[in-house]
């Protein structure tokens, strides 16, 4: 019997201390009086210990914190605590960065906001929790690289035959409010609730890094990074988001922040600032979801639409280029300013051409889905084992199927594409091939054979520096191209189109010069 009673006292303290901060030496404890210490080093501002109900959750070599740690890669000039109206605030100050670390009286979650007046040096704005593997063993499957091989670069391995790697732990960002780890009894989850992107940067089909399963287990919220960037990074407030810790069941993403609007955070805009904008749209296909994005240089939002209508609040004042999206695709664009505690509205219609085809292989819907592999691409390297063959591919008209057809094409490895088609006499004469991607890598870009005419190569698409499809994601930006087949080339009967990948640049197998299809159409 002297077990179970000595484990009881060593329960007792944590779920009976009273809730506040007390400072040891350099180490700012703050205890939520529920169960949850959380101690943050004065010097540095890393978060050295979590613990919950007794139990540590935080890796010992490796601490939680900004970035690499803010005392890595600036000057800290202050580490201060504050208590009010049963919520602790811990104030971590450098001279671009103030980031705060905030416990509320009775609820087990470290709430979070940063201010950053500028990038860091090390090109990466993020929140990393470096948590006991031991503790909370259990992460995202895709993202666990714990006794792998590299196989690209130091960040994608080969665990067990098949490929990991933390990029493929990322979900896309209108979809991401709540990713987590878990152990016995505990769960360790991210929360990004509300407007907690609005200062990041790539809109709402973007996504980053959520896990990585190492010697420690890593939660990540990636606020800005190099990871197949497609806009400006943006400054400011970032958040609220949060670090919530549980008996192990993932917490709803709808976290209430709304009693930050009292603490006077900097460069935080309470609801009070901010305005709403209600609107309809049109013209958009019945099948791909629609999704209406707002951003400036400032902020970024967005909301799903649904039957013609949308409306989205909490955003700051200011003028936004508004974007109706089919899918992932821009398919219009508008303009809408917004006033604090007001309703602005706009109306959007769809402009995306949209002709009469006389076939066409995919929706245009800036995305690959269902083409080969498409269904993979997101969790596993191209080069896994447990993807479909990439070819190079023969796809006839009229008899294959859409999955069979690839839904990126690399130089090195699958070129090129072949379709095959039997033309009416009313088939031919002028016509024109259309190929929409949604990104490439190294300058590639299509160009077609059809028959024995040779389109010219179309200009190399504006670059972006990342490696993108094997990191696990198809999302870059969209490009069109249209190339004019002259009257003549088109035959009745049988044709054949080739569609090659060119590039002024070289590489290996799937690091060679590559695009996504979104769609192909001939019209």
């Amino acid at each position: 019997m002297l077990l179970p009673f000595l484990n009881l006292l060593l329960w007792l303290p944590a779920a009976l201390a009273a809730f506040g901060v007390t400072t040891s030496g350099s180490n700012m404890l703050v205890d939520s009086g529920a169960g949850l210490v959380t101690t943050i080093h004065t010097t540095n501002g890393d978060i050295t210990s979590i613990r919950f109900n007794g139990k540590e959750l935080q890796d010992q070599s490796k601490f939680t914190h900004l970035s690499s740690g803010l005392g890595k890669i600036s000057k800290i000039s202050s580490v201060t605590s504050s208590v009010a109206n049963n919520i602790a605030v811990v104030t971590i100050r450098t001279n671009t960065i103030t980031h705060y670390v905030i416990t509320r009286s009775g609820i087990n979650t470290i709430y979070l906001g940063t201010f950053a007046s500028q990038e860091p040096s090390v090109g990466e704005l993020r929140f990393i929790a470096r948590l006991s593997k031991s503790a909370l063993p259990r992460g995202i499957a895709e993202a666990e690289i714990e006794g792998g091989s590299a196989i690209e670069g130091s960040d994608v391995f080969r665990v067990n035959g098949q490929t990991r790697s933390k990029f493929y732990s990322s979900v896309r960002f209108i979809e991401d409010q709540v990713h987590g780890v878990t152990g016995s009894g505990v769960g360790a989850f991210m929360i990004i609730p509300g407007v907690g992107y609005e200062t990041s940067s790539g809109g709402p089909f973007f996504r980053d890094i959520n896990n990585q399963g190492g010697a420690q287990q890593e939660l990540y919220f990636y606020m800005n990074s190099g990871h197949e960037q497609t806009e400006s990074y943006r400054t400011g407030f970032f958040g609220p988001y949060a670090l919530a810790i549980t008996s192990g069941s993932a917490p709803s993403g709808n976290l209430d922040t709304s009693f930050m609007d009292n603490l006077n955070l900097q460069g935080y805009v309470p609801a009070s600032g901010r305005g709403t904008v209600s609107g309809s749209y049109s013209g958009t296909l019945s099948g791909p979801p629609v999704t209406i994005g707002f951003k400036n240089s400032n902020a970024q939002y967005w909301i799903s639409g649904s039957g013609g209508g949308f409306t989205r609040n909490m955003m700051k004042p200011g003028t936004y280029t508004v974007t109706l999206y089919q899918g992932e695709v821009a398919a219009g664009t508008g303009s809408v300013s917004v006033s604090a505690g007001r309703t602005s509205s706009v109306n959007l219609s769809s402009n995306l051409s949209r002709p009469n085809t006389i076939w066409s292989i995919g929706t245009v819907d800036g995305t690959p889905a269902g083409f080969l592999n498409a269904d993979k691409i997101e969790h596993m390297h191209p080069s896994d084992s447990r993807m479909g063959n990439w070819g190079p591919t023969t796809f006839t008209i009229g008899s294959s199927s859409t999955s069979s057809f690839p839904m990126a094409q690399f130089k090195a490895v699958n070129n090129p594409t072949t379709i095959r088609w039997t033309a009416s006499s009313s088939q031919t004469g002028a016509r024109t091939l259309r190929i929409r991607t949604t990104e490439s890598f190294a300058g590639g870009r299509p160009q077609v054979t059809v028959n024995s005419f040779t389109s010219s190569a179309p200009p190399a698409p504006t670059k972006i520096d990342s490696r993108g499809v094997t990191r696990g994601t198809w999302r870059g930006l969209n490009e069109v191209y249209d190339f004019s087949i002259p009257s003549g080339v088109l035959v009745q009967g049988s044709n054949t189109i080739q569609i090659n990948v060119i590039s002024g640049s070289s590489g290996d197998s799937f690091l060679s010069p590559n695009f996504v299809f979104d769609s192909v159409e001939l019209f």
